[in-house]
């Protein structure tokens, strides 16, 4: 297996539903674990998602986790997921579910440079750039 780079989420305590949200948006298939599945003992967390992975039939791997017990969840501006490429009716149809629950940053328009470019926050927080390239002629 080659290298590769995955983004890894921290949610604290809303996980499976964040793990669900993209499932519904990318498809793939989605295991999860939980605390209790690997010992965890105490009610509230045996539930948690301990490790979540998401493998679409476009080649996306994106990896999540709720939070352990004594780790502060600081969501941050410092990360944004970017997709990108040319089959813009399947990148705008992932623009309208991942932002019609969040919030538009940038609208997903046509910029200087000649793609469509946007920027959405969606519903749990999470970042996304979408950038459409046009082709080149």
């Amino acid at each position: 297996m080659a290298s590769r780079l995955n983004p890894y989420l921290n949610f604290p305590g809303n996980a499976r539903a964040a793990m669900e949200f993209y499932h519904r948006v990318f498809g793939g298939d989605l295991r999860m674990n939980t605390f209790g599945e690997v010992g965890e003992q105490d009610p509230a967390l045996a539930d948690q998602i301990m490790h979540a992975q998401l493998e679409t039939e476009r080649g996306f791997t994106l990896m999540a986790s709720d939070l352990p017990p004594g780790m502060e969840h600081s969501p941050g501006n410092n990360i944004s997921i970017s997709l990108s490429g040319d089959d813009g009716d399947e990148l705008r149809g992932y623009w309208t579910q991942l932002s019609e629950s969040g919030a538009v940053v940038m609208p997903l328009e046509k910029q200087m440079w000649g793609d469509e470019f946007g920027m959405c926050t969606d519903p749990f927080g999470i970042a996304w750039m979408v950038n459409i390239s046009q082709p080149q002629g």
